[in-house]
């Protein structure tokens, strides 16, 4: 599915303004009841996290790695995603899987490391809490971390990363921190093989994802059954692309 810059544009600004509308009512349709999924800043019921349901494009199994290799900005990168044994309390009390991104240079030096807090829900539905990242120069130094927040901290609000029942045309936010964290995401419709450096993947769902703090860059993701993401990468804006290349599960 190829889609013209302008098309593109287009579609991710009548997703944006269909999520943004949400915001008023801070409202959320169940993703089984709705063709459209809308979710606005909400905060999640600690009563619907007390029998979680595994999300199979979202899988948060402890102990499992996925390596991802790609490349942005004319860098090669390697990508390692653990789903670790720990859990963090978040907001109103919801207990959340820790998931540690380590994002490495071809020369092994570090150039990102992230920690991010999901939760799923009774319904399947995996929601996004926040994050604590940090960049780091070629020289190992410390530069930024801006983009960490938590879902209850300074007005910042959970985001859904995957409904329970993915849908095309389903819009939702991602995070919420105003001026600091704005993801947002739309599905687009399944893609029925995906072929990665791992192996095929079959009935892939695919998302349109962007944030209003970078508005001119649109991603497109691909989540398989198993394993989540196994392709991302920038249509417009952009230069960022990544793909699966193994999982292991310890």
């Amino acid at each position: 599915m190829h889609l013209s810059f302008a098309a593109l544009v287009a579609a991710a600004a009548v997703a944006s303004v269909v999520v943004t509308g949400a915001d008023a009512s801070t409202s959320h349709r169940h993703p089984g009841h709705d063709r459209t999924v809308v979710t606005g800043p909400v905060s999640p019921d600690p009563v619907n996290f007390g029998v979680p349901v595994a999300n199979p494009w979202f899988p948060l199994v402890p102990g499992t790695t996925t390596i991802l290799r790609g490349t942005d900005e004319g860098q090669s990168f390697r990508e390692r995603v653990h789903v670790t044994h720990r859990t963090r309390v978040v907001q109103r009390g919801i207990t959340a899987r820790v998931v540690r991104d380590v994002l490495r240079r071809t020369d092994g030096s570090l150039a990102e490391r992230t920690f991010d807090w999901y939760a799923t829900d009774n319904d399947g539905n995996v929601w996004y809490f926040g994050e604590r990242t940090a960049t780091y120069g070629a020289n190992g130094r410390l530069e930024s971390r801006e983009g960490s927040w938590q879902a209850g901290v300074h007005g910042a609000v959970a985001g859904l990363v995957m409904p329970g029942v993915p849908r095309a045309t389903a819009a939702y936010r991602q995070e919420l921190w105003r001026g600091h964290a704005e993801d947002q995401a739309w599905i687009v419709g399944f893609a029925r093989t995906v072929v990665t450096p791992m192996r095929a993947f079959h009935h892939v769902v695919r998302t349109f994802e962007w944030s209003r703090l970078e508005p001119g860059v649109i991603s497109a993701k691909l989540y398989a059954q198993g394993v989540g993401i196994v392709r991302e990468e920038d249509l417009v804006g952009g230069s960022e692309r990544f793909e699966v290349v193994a999982v292991r599960h310890h």
